[in-house]
C-alpha cells in the first residue's frame, strides 16, 4: 500500500513539474506541443499568440515582439500594436515553380535585429502562421540570441480544415488576430526596419 502511494505521489509531482514548465514555455517541456516540423526551432521555445500577448503585457519593458513578415503584410494585413517589423524574407517578383512571385532571404535581417535588441533579450517572433517565425528564430539563435520564442500560430493563424465550415481554407483557426489581442493597421515608420536597398530608394 505504501509503495502504491509513493508511486502515485511521485507521478503527481513529475506531472506538476512538467505542467509548470509547459505553462511557462520553458524549453524542452514545451516540445510536448504537437507542432509541424516547419514551426520547430533549435531553441525549442514556443508560445501561442494569446500567450505571447500575456507575456508581453506582464513585462513590456523586458519583452519585445518582432514581426518578421513582409512589410506589405505588416502594413496591409495589420500587426500587433507593439510589434516591430524586421522581415526575415522579402517578396521576389521573379517567377519560380510556376508561381508569379517567390520569397528570398533578407540579408540584413540579423544585423537589423542586433541594432534593435540585445542577445539576452526576450523576443517573441511572429509571422503569418509560424513557419517564417521558426526560420527567424533559428537565424537569431545561430547569431547568439538565446531567449527567442516562436509564436506558433502567428498573426493570422492556421487554416480552418473543416470542409463544412463557412471559414474552410481561411486563416481563422487561431493566431493573434483571432485571439482578442490588440492589433492595428496604423503604422509607425520608426517601428519598421526596411531592407537597405528598399529604404534608400528615391
Amino acid at each position: 500500500m505504501k509503495m502504491k502511494t509513493l508511486t502515485l505521489l511521485t507521478t503527481v509531482m513529475v506531472l506538476m513539474f512538467l505542467g509548470g514548465a509547459y505553462a511557462e514555455g520553458k524549453g524542452k517541456p514545451r516540445k510536448a506541443v504537437d507542432l509541424p516540423e516547419e514551426k520547430e526551432t533549435t531553441l525549442e521555445l514556443y508560445v501561442t499568440a494569446k500567450e505571447a500577448f500575456e507575456k508581453w503585457k506582464a513585462n513590456p519593458d523586458q519583452v519585445k515582439v518582432l514581426d518578421v513578415r513582409f512589410p506589405e503584410e505588416y502594413v496591409f494585413v495589420g500587426h500587433a500594436e507593439m510589434a516591430w517589423n524586421i522581415p526575415v524574407a522579402l517578396i521576389s517578383y521573379e517567377p519560380k515553380d510556376q508561381k508569379p512571385c517567390s520569397m528570398k532571404p533578407n540579408p540584413y535581417f540579423v544585423a537589423e535585429v542586433k541594432k534593435w535588441a540585445h542577445r539576452k533579450d526576450t523576443i517573441l517572433v511572429m509571422c503569418r502562421s509560424g513557419g517564417r517565425g521558426a526560420m527567424a528564430v533559428n537565424a537569431l539563435a545561430k547569431a547568439g540570441f538565446t531567449n527567442v520564442y516562436n509564436i506558433t500560430d502567428g498573426m493570422e493563424g492556421d487554416m480552418v480544415d473543416n470542409p463544412e465550415s463557412a471559414y474552410f481554407g481561411k486563416r481563422m483557426k487561431n493566431g493573434w488576430k483571432n485571439s482578442g489581442s490588440p492589433w492595428t493597421y496604423d503604422v509607425n515608420p520608426e517601428q519598421m526596419r526596411l531592407p537597405q536597398p528598399l529604404s534608400s530608394a528615391p
